[in-house]
């Protein structure tokens, strides 16, 4: 049973993205939970608060364990998140004497956190690819149609006629823009998240800021002089980021879907979605999607926000938040960059425009 559409049986043909999905899936939480702690342990071995026995038992324990998924379900239900089920699981896998040296220093949020930067990292990968891809698709639409003439139109009224590359421009720059803006977006999402109980990693004494720099380095995230438990502007700023470019796909697909209309005539499509009573249709259902991405993401971008307000160190309600709403909010965007990349290729303006 599902009751998102992303992954849904038959509405993820509409909606949903595998790729980036994936990047949610339990296997890749899991994954990023246990190169955590993994590399935790070698980072406090090369500062000297575990010894080498210990070290190698749970590397070698981690390496291949199997995590009890009806334990982590029960823990998750009784604890609010998965970390201490997992830990007791990985401790009993190390077993004595070693199994007090797993996670230590660490806390709950670390790993969740720094699990979640690790996909993020994965999954701004697809996405940034994908934006240059849309650019490239109308960059070479531009060139290829840019001077068939068209009529403008403001406030839903014809206006006067432009060259097509003026509404191509509309939908090409805003993306550039967000191209650039992502550089900035990512450097405070890709950070490492740590600082044991309370934000101080009290337990490494004068060794925590080395650890945490080898343990950043590790797993390829920034290092931060100290963890942000409860400062999420950075992952809200890449919520509102994914909000603006899913709403700039949005405002092509609108325009394409109205320059589409068979009154209007000034896009053809080379392919659409079909009808069960109107054979003859050829529904602008790419067009469509790009609109419904948008307002879904401007709709939980809002949620988003609410989510920054954590009381005091730690907040389990803001953080829960959260993991309810980005994860949506990361599929929808890359699934309407695929979207917005194949329209971009099944359309062409025609010289017949508003008046033919």
């Amino acid at each position: 049973m599902t009751v998102s559409p992303f992954d849904h049986p038959f509405l993820s043909g509409l909606l949903g993205d595998e790729e980036v999905g994936s990047c949610f899936s339990v296997e890749a939480d899991i994954a990023a939970m246990l190169a955590f702690e993994t590399a935790l342990a070698e980072a406090e071995l090369e500062e000297g608060l575990i010894d080498s026995d210990a070290a190698a038992v749970i590397a070698a324990a981690l390496d291949t364990f199997e995590p009890n998924m009806d334990g982590l379900r029960a823990g998750v239900a009784r604890d609010g998140v998965v970390v201490p089920e997992l830990v007791r699981q990985l401790r009993a896998a190390v077993g004595e004497p070693h199994a007090s040296r797993v996670h230590f220093g660490a806390t709950s949020q670390d790993v969740i956190d720094t699990s979640l930067a690790i996909r993020l990292k994965d999954a701004m990968g697809v996405i940034e690819a994908r934006l240059a891809s849309v650019v490239d698709e109308l960059k070479r639409l531009e060139a290829r149609d840019g001077a068939v003439e068209t009529m403008a139109h403001t406030r839903m009224q014809a206006a006067i006629p432009v060259p097509a590359s003026r509404k191509i421009a509309s939908w090409r720059e805003p993306l550039e823009r967000h191209r650039e803006r992502l550089a900035a977006v990512r450097d405070d999402v890709c950070v490492l998240h740590f600082g044991g109980a309370a934000g101080m990693l009290e337990k490494l004494g004068d060794a925590a800021p080395a650890v945490t720099r080898r343990l950043a380095e590790k797993l390829g995230l920034r290092a931060l002089s100290r963890a942000r438990h409860s400062e999420r502007d950075g992952i809200v700023a890449f919520a509102s980021w994914l909000s603006l470019v899913t709403g700039s796909l949005g405002k092509m697909g609108q325009d394409v879907a109205l320059l589409a209309q068979s009154e209007v005539g000034e896009v053809k499509l080379s392919s659409g979605g079909g009808s069960s009573a109107m054979p003859h249709k050829v529904n602008p259902v790419d067009a469509e999607t790009l609109v419904a991405l948008a307002r879904f993401n401007a709709t939980l971008v809002a949620g988003m926000h609410h989510a920054m307000v954590h009381e005091n160190e730690r907040s389990g309600a803001a953080w829960t938040l959260e993991w309810l709403t980005l994860p949506q909010m990361v599929v929808a965007t890359a699934s309407a960059l695929r979207k917005a990349e194949a329209l971009a290729m099944s359309m062409a303006f025609r010289e017949t425009g508003a008046r033919g």
